[in-house]
């Protein structure tokens, strides 16, 4: 008997699974939430400015793990045979030429500048446009394999930022690391440069790693965007290892922080859209979707699928990525829920801002507030889903936090159109999540108009279990029958997929997703009726994007 222990860290919360290797029963799981960010620390969202201390990851790891132990079966970390990280990404970090994080040196401790990096910062948009054109125009478009545009949220882009804000960081920065790198280094004892080795799934996506260039692009390409890049990408790892590939045991140190023995292996880490992925038993053909704060669009192919293609505006095509053997293809919306909660926000201004102290007494608001941003989106779905479909209904953008895919720009904003003095909130909302399964149908058109093809969709995430307006919305849009999982946490489930293969409980990847992935728990089917109305919405869509686009250029 053996069991896997997933790692998925979030935008908020770390949520630990422990995963029986022979059967795939989740036997239990537990979740923190970052302290420092739950206090808003280090963020600023006016300027798209989303930072991370990385205590909040270790302490958070610590907390999240032993308090796992009291949920688990008696002895079940004497059983645990491997572990490995899924995180957010783009998320990256300097570090200084022994590979500690700057923000864990005392004299960075509440710089923003030298903490994590979160992928929905979107400072860098400029140094991001500035790479895309760089590329573009350069003989070899190290582009082609990443979608052909760079993203303010990845990691070169965030990395420039950063050198050219902040002189103390510039000097003290030897390299930067991805999250998931990152945890998988610490916990191993690698996280010197001369040991550290990278995960496949981040530097091939965000970092611009290919085997074809031998790592990175070369040096001068770097340092003809701008000087303060020099040198940094022959400071990075050529070398990077798939996530069902041992990077090494737990150290003693962490072995008695965390309860478990030192004979547990760490794999290599990953997206945690891309474990996700796993732990739905992704295969060619078939859409994974994480539906959360914002989405993330999984799906893989053969080499002999893709050949020599390389497929446009998506977020890069990487071999091994996801499953070893595959090219892994990703994509997505910048925000999702996120929308939601935005519109939620604008909709609880007065009940949190306007003094009330005269009518009610302070703990009753605080009482009211909290139930009625409870209820708010549960409420608006059920207004809105009673409403009819018509052609002339308002349509919105869900480019609210910028568009991840296709075609990256975080700069467009979005954009409601068909208001008048009879729109009501319902009618608003119901616009509001169509513009995020719009966003999803337009990702799915362009990986069919690249030649993947797509026969299927699962998806995973919070939304997918929550919403059954939006669920049936989104089947009714992209008229397809959506599948949902049973598993509350499939992204964690699939960074135990990786842990049980790389601990050799399994022989490959699909061979652990036969017995570990999860089941299919509900399916929505399109509404005839509802899909062929929605085609005319879709096309306003569509327009109101051009429309936008034109504008921003």
């Amino acid at each position: 008997m053996s069991y896997a222990l997933g790692l998925d860290f979030g935008s908020d919360s770390v949520r630990a699974l422990l995963v029986d290797t022979q059967n795939g029963e989740e036997l239990a799981t537990n979740v923190v939430y970052y302290p420092r960010w739950a206090e808003g620390l280090y963020c600023d969202p006016t300027k798209s400015q989303f930072r991370q201390h990385p205590l909040d990851y270790v302490e958070s790891l610590v907390e999240v793990i032993n308090g796992l132990w009291d949920k688990a079966p008696a002895g079940a970390a004497s059983k645990v045979c491997g572990l490995c990280f899924d995180t957010t990404g783009s998320t990256p970090i300097a570090v200084d030429q022994q590979g500690i994080a700057l923000a864990l040196k005392p004299e960075f401790a509440e710089n923003p500048n030298a903490m994590f990096v979160l992928w929905k910062d979107h400072c860098a948009i400029k140094e991001a446009q500035e790479i895309t054109a760089a590329a573009n125009a350069n003989t070899v478009n190290y582009l082609k394999y990443e979608g052909g545009i760079y993203s303010s949220e990845w990691f070169w882009a965030k990395a420039l930022y950063v050198l050219r804000q902040d002189a103390s960081v510039r000097n003290a920065a030897y390299a930067w690391v991805e999250h998931c790198d990152w945890m998988t280094a610490l916990l191993t004892g690698t996280t010197h440069p001369s040991e550290f080795i990278a995960g496949r799934c981040a530097a091939g996506h965000k970092v611009m790693w290919h085997e074809s260039w031998g790592g990175y692009p070369p040096n001068d390409f770097f340092v003809g965007i701008d000087p303060l890049l020099d040198g940094l990408r022959d400071r990075l790892p050529a070398k990077t290892e798939t996530a069902d590939t041992v990077c090494g045991n737990l150290t003693a140190e962490w072995a008695e922080k965390l309860g478990l023995s030192c004979d547990v292996i760490v794999s290599f880490g990953a997206f945690d859209c891309h474990a996700g992925a796993v732990g739905a038993n992704v295969k060619p053909g078939v859409l994974t979707k994480v539906m959360g704060t914002s989405t993330c669009d999984i799906t893989v192919a053969s080499y002999e699928d893709i050949g020599e293609r390389c497929i446009k505006g998506i977020c890069g095509q990487v071999d091994g990525s996801v499953m070893p053997g595959m090219i892994g293809l990703e994509a997505g919306q910048s925000a999702f829920g996120d929308l939601y909660a935005w519109f939620k926000k604008v909709l609880c201004w007065p009940i949190n801002n306007i003094a009330t102290d005269s009518v009610i007494d302070a703990d009753t608001k605080e009482k009211l507030t909290e139930h009625l941003e409870d209820q708010i989106l549960a409420q608006l779905g059920i207004a809105a889903s009673k409403l009819p479909i018509n052609v002339t209904d308002i349509v919105a953008l869900d480019w609210v936090n910028g568009r991840r895919t296709p075609d990256a720009d975080q700069s467009v904003a979005m954009a409601i159109s068909g208001l008048n003095m009879g729109s009501h909130a319902p009618q608003i909302f119901k616009a509001l999540v169509e513009a995020t399964a719009f966003g999803a149908k337009a990702i799915i058109d362009r990986f069919v108009e690249e030649g993947v093809a797509i026969n299927q969709v699962v998806t995973i995430g919070g939304i997918s279990k929550k919403s059954d307006f939006v669920m049936q919305t989104c089947a009714d849009v992209w008229n397809c029958p959506i599948d949902v999982l049973e598993s509350e946490q499939s992204c964690a489930l699939g960074a135990a997929i990786y842990a049980a293969t790389a601990a050799g409980v399994y022989p490959s990847v699909s061979a652990a997703q036969e017995v570990m992935a999860s089941k299919v728990v509900k399916t929505y089917q399109p509404i005839a009726t509802n899909a062929k109305q929605y085609e005319d919405l879709y096309r306003r869509y569509i327009a109101l994007g051009q429309f936008v686009d034109a504008g921003e250029a």
